[in-house]
């Protein structure tokens, strides 16, 4: 091949990103393109929002067309935009290395409230045209007004500055492709496990003739095999639901360590609520199976936590034939404290840890880094006006590797209770690590009915279950996380579930995976 490869794309700035970032990986191999602007029906129809035309070729078709007429050899597609099946003739041969998938929460300053879930004020005007982006943030937030938005990224953001909308959410790579400047707006990137994206969102799909395969040996050598691997399985499962974006349906695949680990989020046609799930090693159609799936007759679960009007987890459930019963099996004393230790960090490792010296020394806490474990425990932090800079992600080993690289030589407080099990501290130096009891655990004896399932939140809520309570042979069993789940193993339980991070959410997505995948 030796004249100018011709990239298809569409005219707009971030399509014209996407297509110089493909020319300039063929320059790299000694190749050179240049590229061809084609105007799709996506471009010219304003009037559907995007859960019409989303992911039925309104942005592709007539790219595919010249592809198949010859008038171009390649196209540079948004992997989402894409029909789950290409053309006869055509194929995506190669796929990019993925930008990061989640969702961009932009806010006109006016319209914060640090005390708000997502930091957004009461009754807010968010602009999105995507069904799941809708149903995924009425979840979170019932009182938020949803107002179609359309038009590229640069458009939108525009329309938010005009004071159209208090808030927008937006694809993350789309901002960061084109580097665009927000720094005037409040920007939150929503966790990509609790708001699940769309199938291949962040992907570049590179589609060629079936039968040329001199370009396709050449695009391999840019193809990113594990994008490719994740991708496929959120694709199939789009497929497999009939391949309609008018289902409000995220998939977010992860190859880690030999293991595939699956978000789903989905509203079911006839239902209100998002139906929610994690599942590792699934196949694509055990995960479409899990969503078909009807149960037969409601299901009770314990959880060993007091929940709160707003829980995540209880809301998770209800709307499935879930019944639950939350009880705290244990009491948490609030100590009286002279003072806070002086540190450059305090790290919090629960809420508990939060609600233990929150209050009463917020003055001095605000001079401070701010660090919590996970996602509910920032967003506890934040409800109380406190700006949270290191948000754990994971499981507490994973936290604990991350946050070491954020802290550096810094010194750094952790209020916790007299059975802290001390899994992050424990890989701090102790030149840099100040540690404070700051609240006690005592066991309660309560006796829990018989339910489908058990859902432990602490080892000190195994122990006081196990005080006045035997478990029933073959009962199922969750547990929020590694140091959890080793209690419960040391009490002859055999079969133990553990929650994707150490949040109610994490949970109620595990107790969906369990009823409706058996």
């Amino acid at each position: 091949m030796t004249q100018k490869i011709r990239i298809g794309s569409r005219g707009s700035d971030l399509a014209l990103w996407q297509a110089n970032f493909v020319k300039n990986q063929l320059k790299s191999l000694g190749k050179e393109a240049e590229i061809k602007i084609i105007k799709t029906k996506g471009d010219q129809i304003q009037h559907l929002s995007f859960d019409k035309i989303e992911g039925k070729g309104f942005f592709t078709k007539e790219i595919e067309q010249a592809l198949l007429d010859k008038s171009i050899d390649l196209a540079v597609h948004s992997h989402k935009d894409l029909e789950t099946n290409s053309p006869e003739g055509l194929e995506i041969v190669a796929v990019s290395n993925r930008e990061d998938p989640s969702e961009l929460l932009l806010i006109n300053k006016t319209a914060v409230d640090q005390t708000k879930f997502w930091q957004l004020k009461q009754n807010a005007v968010v602009g999105t045209s995507s069904a799941r982006r809708k149903a995924q943030l009425l979840f979170f937030r019932e009182d938020l007004q949803i107002k179609d938005l359309r038009g590229n990224v640069p458009t939108r953001i525009d329309k938010l500055r005009e004071g159209n909308y208090d808030a927008i959410l937006i694809a993350n790579a789309g901002v960061s492709r084109l580097a665009l400047d927000v720094s005037d707006l409040h920007a939150i990137k929503l966790p990509i496990k609790w708001f699940v994206p769309a199938p291949a969102q962040g992907a570049l799909g590179i589609q060629i003739r079936d039968k040329d395969t001199t370009l396709r040996d050449l695009l391999s050598k840019i193809n990113s095999t594990q994008t490719q691997e994740e991708i496929f399985i959120e694709r199939k499962v789009l497929n497999l639901m009939n391949g309609g974006c008018q289902l409000p349906l995220g998939v977010y695949c992860e190859k880690v360590n030999q293991k595939t680990k699956v978000w789903t989020s989905i509203v079911k046609p006839n239902e209100k609520s998002i139906f929610r799930f994690y599942k590792e090693n699934a196949t694509p159609k055990e995960l479409v199976n899990c969503i078909n799936t009807v149960l037969q007759k409601e299901k009770k679960v314990f959880i060993s936590r007091h929940l709160k009007v707003d829980s995540l987890f209880s809301k998770s459930l209800k709307e499935h034939k879930i019944n639950v019963i939350g009880k705290s099996l244990i009491e948490v004393d609030f100590l009286k404290l002279n003072s806070i230790p002086i540190s450059d960090w305090v790290f919090f490792n629960s809420i508990n840890a939060v609600l233990s010296i929150s209050k009463d020394y917020k003055e001095e806490i605000l001079k401070r880094k701010v660090a919590a474990i996970g996602t509910s425990t920032a967003l506890a932090l934040q409800k109380l006006g406190y700006e949270v800079d290191f948000i754990g992600n994971g499981n507490p080993e994973k936290v604990s590797f991350d946050f070491l690289k954020t802290l550096d030589n810094a010194s750094v407080f952790f209020p916790v209770s007299d059975r802290s099990l001390r899994t992050v501290q424990s890989k701090i130096n102790s030149k840099q690590l100040i540690e404070q009891i700051t609240y006690t655990i005592k066991e309660k004896k309560l006796t829990i009915p018989t339910v489908d399932l058990l859902v432990f939140t602490s080892p000190s809520n195994v122990h006081s279950f196990y005080a006045s309570n035997k478990l029933v042979e073959d009962q199922k069993v969750i547990a929020i996380g590694p140091s959890t789940k080793k209690v419960l193993l040391g009490y002859g339980i055999k079969d133990v579930d553990v929650s994707w991070e150490s949040s109610e959410l994490a949970l109620s997505d595990q107790v969906i995976a369990v009823f409706y995948s058996n």
